[in-house]
């Protein structure tokens, strides 16, 4: 089941998202007339939804192999395998804090291994090659800036609303006098860092490098309870989040280089929904720029976002109608029902043997979260009704995840029953949910595009935010 907006931790690699503690090793024997496995391996898994490359990393020292896995798709942390067997070409891994379990037969050149990793109890194929050179396992991404910076940059704190919690980001300030135009990045869902990461591209980073560049101050920050935030991200919901973005905001302005009259929200996915509850309160808003911002309540979009994908995955149209129509149906039971353990036992009754009970597990809690609880009855025409600043919204005509024909008629409805005639609504041709130049706009192609952000969406929005 495709996750809303930035929520890539599909439920096959749910875990590699948790924070870990330093890995333990443990170690196992080799035969000593066996092809020697240690050193860098390189393949992927294929999700359904993408693809995520897995490396592995295998040592050997005199008490036997130790082996280390990474996601870098998803995360830079490495994991530590609890148990390395080898008999001949046969090779089992074992990862316990994923619940998985690799096995793979090595090829008679000591080149590939191919095979099976299972996690909760599903098997998905993945082929390893060793790896000679480690740039043939990194992707290319040139619109990473690269310091040193003609900016001033700062690593910064501040508190949110919530009691406990305190909030880290960076600020980049441009050369000069100043007061500079000021602006607040919101990420969308998920775990996200201040560069809004995900499959190694960093989107806030390249967009923060831009604006600063032409001469605004951006400040950009970790979530509650990632990086170096305190708070629980579990236990937030989207009306949490746009607490902390209120309180980037409080930060931005006690700073001396900045307009106080020239103050901005861009949000990104479930930012673009926060962007418009902050602005919708707080004069000190000036305008917002909403990027691929949501213009329904979630339950239907998340509705049809699962339809779009599975048609672009290639699935055939009773199949597509199969699985629209039991995720609406698990939707429905979700919010009409708040006791989970219900949930769970009327998914588990229906779902019966298609999906292994452990990942059903899984799945129900996910669905029941409060975040999820509250997405799916959230309606963003609320908040956007009662915005009287200028907006900006943005969409890429590929996007799958936040559907350009979906919201943004939405969104201008929204803005014109409350009144606002300073807006401005453009659907982007080629654009995906990321704002990259794409194919098809499924999330499979995110982590193979090399651009990270389109140049016509960097100037789109700089351009707009100077001239307001």
């Amino acid at each position: 089941m495709p996750k809303m907006f930035a929520r890539f931790s599909l439920i096959v690699f749910l875990a590699l998202l948790v924070s870990l503690g330093r890995a333990q090793t443990s170690t196992a024997s080799a035969t000593a007339n066996d092809v020697p496995i240690a050193g860098t391996w390189a393949g992927s898994i294929n999700t359904g939804a993408f693809n995520l490359r897995i490396i592995i990393k295998i040592a050997k020292d005199p008490t036997g192999l130790t082996g280390q896995l990474q996601s870098p798709d998803q995360s830079q942390q490495w994991i530590a395998a609890d148990s390395i067997t080898r008999s001949g070409s046969l090779v089992t891994m074992e990862f316990k804090v994923l619940k998985g379990t690799y096995e793979g037969k090595l090829s008679a050149d000591g080149a590939t291994m191919d095979g099976t990793f299972t996690q909760l109890g599903t098997p998905l194929p993945l082929s390893l090659k060793y790896v000679k050179n480690q740039s043939e396992s990194e992707r290319r991404r040139p619109q990473n800036p690269v310091k040193p910076y003609p900016y001033h940059e700062e690593d910064v704190t501040f508190p949110s609303l919530a009691a406990g919690v305190t909030l880290a980001g960076t600020l980049t300030v441009p050369q000069g006098k100043g007061p500079f135009p000021a602006l607040v990045l919101i990420s969308g869902s998920g775990p996200n860092d201040r560069d809004e990461a995900l499959l190694e591209h960093k989107p806030f980073l390249v967009l923060s490098d831009y604006l600063t560049r032409k001469g605004i101050i951006v400040l950009r920050y970790d979530k509650r309870g990632v990086g170096k935030s305190t708070g629980n991200y579990a236990m937030a919901t989207t009306a949490d989040f746009a607490d902390d973005a209120e309180a980037a905001l409080r930060y931005l302005k006690t700073r001396s280089e900045t307009d106080p009259h020239h103050m901005v929200l861009i949000g990104h996915s479930e930012g673009g929904a926060i962007a418009p509850i902050v602005a919708a309160r707080n004069k000190a808003v000036d305008f917002i720029v909403l990027m691929a911002g949501p213009g329904v309540p979630g339950d239907q979009l998340l509705v049809e976002q699962h339809r779009l994908i599975a048609i672009a995955m290639g699935l055939p149209p009773d199949e597509v109608d199969k699985q629209v129509a039991r995720e609406k149906a698990f939707i429905d039971l979700v919010e009409r029902e708040k006791d989970n353990a219900i949930v769970e036992r009327e998914v588990r009754a229906k779902m019966g043997s298609e999906v292994p009970q452990t990942q059903i597990g899984t799945m129900v809690k996910e669905l029941t979260s409060v975040w999820f609880r509250y997405f799916f009855t959230y309606d963003p025409a609320t908040s956007l009704r009662k915005v009287q600043c200028p907006v900006l919204a943005l969409n890429g005509s590929l996007d799958l995840q936040v559907p350009p024909k979906q919201n943004l008629p939405a969104i201008r409805k929204a803005l014109e029953e409350g009144g606002n005639k300073h807006y401005e609504i453009d659907e982007l041709p080629g654009l995906n949910h990321l704002f990259q130049t794409a194919k098809s706009g499924a999330p499979t192609e995110y982590a193979e595009i090399e651009e990270t952000i389109s140049p016509v969406v960097l100037d789109k929005i700089a351009g707009w935010v100077l001239k307001q």
